[in-house]
């Protein structure tokens, strides 16, 4: 896929999330978190190529004008979007799948300092709400959604609901939206 064409396909991701977006060109210039996600791909190809301290100096520098923190190494499917963004940290082993939405304030950081898988995975099309903490080397399955400020330290199923400190999954009823759509892509 051409950068182009991923450039395409994030601005309608964020406007089927957005409801606000009153346009791509509005969407292109001003969506923070869309900025965060472009400079991420660029340093997580420097990170992967070895060139470590200017991958990090860029994502730094990406964090002081985004408010976004997101570390080269980690791993981030198609169609991320951030909501607002400001506050959001996430970490060097986690994982994102396709189709994930969050909000602002989210964290997804470890619980060690060792080398090894210390931060969390989210499935494809799972929802973060404003202010969740997901902690450690955890997954979160396909289609879950976390409620805002919610503190997840262990795995919940595909298709969970997740909310309260510590967080307890229980399953999203059939046909539900719980205030949210489900988004349609036309790219």
């Amino acid at each position: 896929m051409s950068a182009l064409s991923r450039i395409r396909e994030d601005i309608t991701a964020a406007r089927v999330h957005d409801p606000a977006a009153r346009g791509s060109v509005e969407v292109l210039l001003t969506y923070s978190g869309l900025h965060a996600v472009w400079s991420y791909r660029l340093t997580s190809r420097l990170w992967r190529r070895g060139a470590r301290m200017p991958a990090r100096l860029l994502s730094q520098f990406t964090r002081f004008l985004t408010g976004i923190e997101i570390h080269p190494g980690a791993v981030i499917g198609r169609r991320f979007f951030i909501d607002h963004g400001m506050g959001v940290v996430i970490g060097e082993t986690a994982e994102i799948g396709d189709d994930v939405m969050m909000y602002h304030s989210v964290t997804l950081g470890g619980k060690s300092r060792g080398r090894e898988k210390r931060h969390p995975t989210l499935g494809n099309g799972v929802q973060v709400g404003a202010g969740a903490k997901i902690i450690g080397p955890i997954t979160v399955g396909a289609g879950s959604i976390v409620g805002a400020n919610a503190v997840v330290t262990k795995d919940a199923p595909a298709m969970s609901l997740l909310v309260g400190v510590p967080a307890v999954p229980r399953p999203r009823e059939p046909g539900k939206t719980y205030g949210l759509t489900e988004p349609e892509y036309h790219i």
